[in-house]
């Protein structure tokens, strides 16, 4: 197959990292996995082997794949025939962000998200499973290290960092080197989860909405103080230290200013 790069392909080739992935993803026989870009189903076959089970075998999972590419989804519809017949895959041809009837508000509470997913669509999934009403109880996401390590490892936060954080427990699990993928991305790879997810650090949806306001707004201006960047906007600083940068404010730093004053106001 070739790899289309309106599409931002990057085809996992290594059955055995697959296999990682899906043990990674920690998945219970019973669970209901969303999987986004199947791609040439190397993962989809080990997430099977996990949840899949047999289909007279008692209680299983299930897997939904969704593929936007419909070659590869053709192919799929062929190679996973069975699967399909038996009701533990379901494949769906479309693209994740302009289909939300199998998007997360038509997915079963508990579900699973596991995906190698085009680095231009990583903002995309972590807003819309993170925001939704119907949250997965985790994610388990082959992405660009650099980005992996930004949210899971750097000493200094970022809007993607903190938006991730305030819902979940982000984990920085193992590197996948460019040469597992066929075409080669120019960058290495990592897997990242995220786990607990929930809405528990908000006590109402208008401090989760006056969150984000805050942190778009302390970060709007890079080189400037983030006291400033806020009070410039008409939110209160709080006990900020005058000389802090937004980048230097931990997750409970911003929490503790949504959860401060009327959310009347948003910028």
């Amino acid at each position: 197959m070739h790899a289309k790069k309106s599409l931002g392909q990057h085809f996992l080739m290594h059955a055995r990292i697959a296999e990682r992935i899906a043990l990674t993803a920690g998945l219970a026989p019973d669970t209901v996995v969303l999987e986004i870009g199947p791609g040439t189903g190397i993962l989809t076959r080990e997430l099977l082997s996990t949840v899949g089970g047999s289909a007279s075998g008692g209680k299983h999972g299930k897997v939904i794949a969704v593929e936007a590419d419909r070659e590869l989804f053709e192919k799929l519809h062929i190679d996973f025939a069975n699967e399909i017949a038996d009701g533990r895959l379901e494949l769906i041809h479309g693209d994740i962000r302009t289909y939300p009837h199998f998007g997360p508000t038509g997915l079963k509470l508990g579900y699973s998200v596991v995906a190698n997913i085009p680095y231009y669509l990583t903002g995309d999934i972590f807003r819309m499973f993170l925001e939704t009403k119907n949250q997965p109880s985790s994610l388990t996401l082959l992405v660009q290290k650099e980005v992996a390590e930004r949210i899971a490892r750097s000493k200094k936060e970022s809007i993607l960092s903190l938006s991730v954080k305030a819902y979940g427990t982000p984990k920085y699990e193992f590197t996948v080197k460019r040469g597992a993928f066929v075409p080669a991305p120019n960058v290495d790879s990592a897997v990242l989860t995220v786990r607990d997810i929930s809405r528990g650090n908000f006590t109402s949806r208008a401090q989760e909405e006056k969150f984000f306001a805050l942190i778009h707004a302390g970060f709007a201006h890079k080189r400037k103080y983030v006291r400033r960047n806020l009070v410039n906007v008409g939110f209160p600083a709080g006990n900020i230290p005058e000389k802090a940068r937004a980048e230097d404010l931990s997750l409970s730093d911003w929490l503790i200013l949504s959860s401060t004053g009327p959310a009347a106001g948003l910028p």
